[in-house]
């Protein structure tokens, strides 16, 4: 495809470079000392911004705080992210005690997000996953309120009425089995499945029951007021969300490398830990944050986040392109891998589009 078409119409950049072949998977060794101080120092900040906003006076400094709350929320996330898939520290208990930390600042849990992670990576952009682009006869108003709320907030808010429901009404997820949600399949009800009968589900619980405690314990300690302390986490929650799909808007339909290396500015990259350069992590699922922008491939574009985001705005569009082919073994493998010595967080199925 033209380079210059490419940039110019991000919706006709999603198709692979001609004689592209999945590259062979790269390990390398997570920065783990790194990744301690990072989660240590950034819950400091994290509390600290929570309670600038509701106890600093003035408006400049409470929306500062806010600011800061959102931009440290994303360092959080992306700490998260490297725990989810193993590599924050190739310690099993190092990774896994300061995985919790952090998903506690979601807030979440890091085995409810492990499970509906992973199988976005073997989802990704599939019927199941494309909020983007619509089919003719899908209902075009729950895919606009859908990838709206991806972009203003409702959707990061959704992710904690769901661990909620299954801390206390864990049955409720057999609704995702009904026929609406097969019918509907872009609904997000497959990320959902796994839950039904979880191998761990009752850890999954218990960690969800120390988020509750985190969080309730830092609003008795820092005193926190209720409309501050929305404003913080509403504000992470639009700015997590619009990266959370900037990064994969409109691009080829391909499991594995149906995701965008997005161009910021170096303060933004590392703020977020590299997690613009989404492809290569896609790509490779275990490797660290440090490295993947040694691994971008320069044969796919690599757009601004600012003109996918603003793109974005325009809302879902059209498909143009087949679903993506299934992903073999290896790949499961390649993102589960961590788990083979521990009870599975996520039972895969067999196909992209199971």
């Amino acid at each position: 495809m033209n380079a210059s078409r490419a940039q110019e119409n991000p919706s006709a950049r999603n198709r692979l470079p001609d004689g592209y072949t999945v590259p062979a998977p790269i390990r390398r060794d997570p920065p783990a000392a790194l990744n301690v101080v990072l989660s240590v120092s950034c819950v400091a900040v994290y509390a600290a911004a929570l309670w600038g906003a509701t106890h600093l006076e003035g408006w400049p400094a409470k929306i500062a705080c806010i600011a800061v709350f959102a931009a440290v929320g994303n360092t959080l996330f992306a700490l998260l992210h490297e725990a989810v898939h193993g590599i924050l520290s190739k310690r099993y208990w190092v990774n896994e005690s300061f995985g919790q930390l952090v998903a506690m600042c979601f807030p979440t849990g890091l085995r409810f997000q492990r499970t509906c992670h992973l199988g976005h990576h073997l989802r990704n952009r599939t019927d199941h996953e494309i909020f983007d682009m619509y089919y003719p006869g899908d209902n075009r108003f729950l895919k606009n309120l859908q990838f709206y709320s991806i972009l203003t907030g409702p959707y990061w808010l959704s992710v904690s009425v769901g661990w909620m429901l299954y801390l206390v009404f864990p049955w409720f997820f057999r609704i995702f089995t009904l026929p609406m949600f097969q019918k509907e399949k872009s609904t997000d009800a497959a990320m959902m499945l796994p839950f039904l009968d979880h191998p761990a589900k009752y850890r999954i619980r218990a960690e969800l029951l120390l988020t509750v405690a985190f969080q309730a314990g830092l609003w008795l300690v820092l005193d926190l007021a209720f409309w501050p302390t929305f404003a913080c986490f509403w504000t992470f929650g639009v700015v997590w969300g619009s990266l959370q799909y900037a990064d994969h808007a409109w691009t080829p339909r391909d499991v594995r490398a149906g995701a965008w290396n997005l161009k910021v500015n170096p303060v933004t990259r590392w703020i977020f830990l590299n997690y613009h350069f989404h492809q290569v992590h896609h790509i490779h699922p275990r490797m660290p944050w440090l490295y993947l922008p040694e691994h971008v491939d320069p044969r796919f574009p690599q757009p601004s986040f600012l003109r996918i985001y603003l793109e974005m705005w325009k809302g879902p569009k059209p498909v143009d392109s087949p679903p993506p082919a299934a992903v073999d073994d290896a790949f499961h493998v390649e993102v589960d891998e961590h788990q083979i010595r521990n009870s599975p967080d996520f039972v895969p199925g067999k196909t992209a589009e199971a």
